[in-house]
């Protein structure tokens, strides 16, 4: 039999079986009956007109700048193995590409291009569009794929969450050659992976310019936990880790949460804060002043009589 028709027939059986038996398969039942997909079509993902194109990435420029140096720095490690790099806004569509010259006709004739659209209700089962409906980092290896036009192929795929924890794009790794194996394309998945949480840091990191950012000790992945707190030790943004960690949601941060109290820090109440906050003020301005009393005293606005005293109060003699 047609090695087409034996994917196809693999495809169906697994699809119309009781249960979905893995990630992929139930992938491969919602082409077929959300999307109306057939595995034995040949097709290339749709694209977006000039325009349309030019307008997405305007609405996506943050991500693009925020993305640019981790893709060049990415495809610096893989480009030269025949990989290609995709950035893809959360609807799928590639905003970015990176790719070698020798490699270009082969990725374009399989649609790898930027203004392509790689959801599965255009190309099926693949990396970027079944990570970005299951949410959660996925390889799609070669005869995974719905289509069979696309069994040569092997991509894996990480989502990137902007500032509220919500997945706002995708970044992909897909390569074409013959020689890469499951456990090539698990580390590439490590590398994408790595690559797509410092993006999703820097999003974080711009959407709160002038904030503090701490780091939740106790999250399962603390890397990626992340408060940003304003000068008034309240919580205005967390990332998704941080989020779950801390059991934190829009309106707990809109309603103004200490970042003490987020992060179940033992206080003494508000009375003891205003203490400490004192305190850390003179110590401030003490070090500012490179330990000087009298020049402390002046940017604090309070006479050196007056800052000996509090120092004392303090114990910063």
């Amino acid at each position: 039999m047609h090695p087409v028709s034996l994917h196809a027939d693999e495809v169906y059986a697994s699809a119309q079986s009781a249960a979905a038996s893995s990630p992929v398969v139930a992938s491969w039942r919602r082409c077929m009956v959300m999307h109306h997909l057939a595995p034995e079509q040949e097709r290339t993902p749709e694209r977006l007109t000039d325009s349309e194109f030019r307008q997405t990435r305007q609405a996506s420029e943050r991500l693009i700048v925020e993305a640019r140096e981790e893709m060049d720095k990415l495809f610096s490690t893989v480009g030269k193995s025949g990989c290609c790099l995709l950035l893809t806004d959360r609807n799928g569509v590639a905003l970015e590409r990176r790719g070698t010259a020798g490699d270009d006709r082969a990725f374009h004739d399989l649609g790898l291009w930027t203004a392509a659209i790689w959801t599965e209700a255009s190309i099926g089962t693949n990396g970027i569009g079944t990570a970005l409906a299951d949410e959660r980092a996925v390889s799609i290896f070669r005869d995974q794929h719905f289509f069979s036009s696309n069994t040569g192929l092997c991509c894996t795929t990480a989502p990137i969450r902007d500032h509220r924890g919500e997945v706002a794009a995708a970044l992909d790794i897909s390569t074409c050659r013959d020689d890469v194996n499951e456990m090539v394309l698990s580390i590439l998945a490590q590398t994408v992976r790595d690559a797509a949480l410092r993006i999703e840091l820097n999003l974080f990191r711009s959407a709160f310019p002038g904030a503090r950012f701490l780091i939740v000790p106790h999250a399962a992945h603390a890397a990626a936990a992340l408060l940003a707190v304003d000068r008034n030790d309240l919580v205005i943004g967390a990332t998704r880790a941080a989020r779950l960690a801390l059991a934190l949601d829009d309106n707990r941060i809109a309603a103004g949460i200490p970042a003490a109290d987020a992060l179940d820090e033992n206080r003494a109440g508000d009375r003891q804060d205003l203490v400490e906050a004192e305190r850390a003020a003179l110590m401030r301005a003490l070090s500012r002043a490179n330990g000087n009393v009298s020049q402390a005293a002046i940017a604090l606005g309070m006479s050196r009589a007056t800052l000996h005293r509090k120092m004392n109060r303090f114990g910063l003699h």
